[in-house]
């Protein structure tokens, strides 16, 4: 199968890695694979392009960037979109994002003519689209396929669909870097833990929906009870200090909680000074894929019910799921930080779950099963 990896987004954010993670499972599988991403503009830190050719996938198709549905401004890259599926007699364009997706619909023309290529999106949160006139024609007859971030996310957009394909994925991780493994006390130590720290750690841009509020509140619980508690906050966002440096003082908990910031070359490093993991709100990107990664590391979870977090979730079996209050909350956290044995019991199944439904393979299976059913 020919396939075009698509986004008309350059930045790394969102769906982006799960993007990559796919196209390195359908290369794998023996597929022939292209990616199609704009350029990003001069200085710019972490870029898909830069990423896929770090991964040995080489942008092929350059996008103008760009923002939105630009039925005139877009003409030009709908023209070199078309003749780039010609001229690789394109299968298949999946497509990530609303403008893209766009591009794809009308570089492909109309849907029955010869050699058209089959168009899927992806969808990237894990909730019902919403049943209006745009989203009734795009996601609906107008795309051959639909993929979803988890199977109960199909199920719920079965309705918008009519009958026509789709299907619900897991995210994807590197298995391989992504693996059990124990931190460096020096990294221990530059993170402000110490070695009879018991840590609970989140990764998540601060921003609003992301309920740093009920964090906060359930950390300043568990800590009146637990003196080894500490809290590893890993992320960014300009709110940070409004949103959680700012609250944690006020809480009197500013010495529990600390904020390792944005990671890159030793990210997984930082996943494995953490015992327990936690999330409670999913960002951009529905597949959770921090979840996964601290899954693949071998760490147990405490999440809500948010989302698919209780598809990724095995409550009992690879972590707890707990209501979205701040005591049940502190409570779920001190039962495994308290249960050594149990903690290592949930993180070895946590791994055993990674490695049968989160990796690249995986992902790859389910979206190549979709496209023969769009390509009919």
């Amino acid at each position: 199968m020919r396939i075009l990896q698509l986004t008309s987004d350059w930045k790394w954010t969102g769906p982006a890695e799960p993007m990559l993670r796919l196209a390195l499972g359908e290369q794998a599988r023996g597929h022939e694979l292209w990616i199609g991403c704009p350029e990003p503009p001069a200085g710019a830190d972490r870029s898909v392009g830069a990423e896929a050719l770090a991964l040995g996938l080489e942008p092929a198709l350059w996008l103008p960037r760009g923002r939105g549905v630009r039925p005139l401004a877009d003409r030009s890259a709908v023209a070199g979109l078309r003749h780039f599926v010609a001229r690789h007699e394109i299968g298949v364009i999946h497509a990530w994002h609303t403008r893209d997706h766009v591009l794809a619909l009308r570089a492909a023309g109309r849907p029955g003519r010869a050699g058209r290529p089959a168009v899927v999106r992806s969808y990237r949160l894990a909730e019902r689209i919403p049943d209006r006139p745009w989203n009734r024609w795009l996601f609906g007859r107008r795309t051959d396929g639909l993929l979803c971030v988890s199977p109960r996310t199909a199920d719920l957009n079965r309705g918008l669909r009519s009958g026509r394909p789709i299907a619900g994925a897991f995210g994807a991780v590197d298995t391989q870097r992504f693996q059990p493994g124990i931190a460096s006390a020096e990294l221990r130590s530059e993170l402000g833990l110490a070695p009879g720290d018991r840590v609970v750690g989140i990764v998540a841009r601060a921003q609003p929906h992301r309920r740093f509020d009920l964090l906060l509140e359930a950390a300043r619980r568990l800590a009146g009870r637990d003196p080894h508690f500490q809290l590893l906050v890993i992320g960014r966002g300009t709110r940070r200090r409004e949103l959680a440096e700012e609250p944690a003082r006020a809480l009197g908990i500013a010495d529990r909680v600390h904020f390792a910031g944005y990671r890159k070359g030793d990210y997984d490093q930082v996943l494995r000074s953490l015992d327990l993991f936690t999330f409670l709100v999913p960002g951009s990107d529905g597949t959770c894929r921090a979840l996964l990664e601290a899954a693949a590391c071998g760490i147990p979870a405490v999440t809500t019910r948010r989302g698919a977090l209780d598809e990724i979730v095995v409550d009992g079996e690879t972590g707890i799921l707990v209501d979205e209050d701040p005591e049940a909350l502190a409570a779920a956290w001190q039962t495994l930080l308290q249960d050594e044995d149990r903690r290592r019991a949930l993180g070895a199944q946590a791994r055993k779950r990674a490695e049968q439904c989160f990796t690249p393979d995986r992902l790859a299976e389910g979206a190549l099963a979709l496209y023969e059913e769009a390509l009919g």
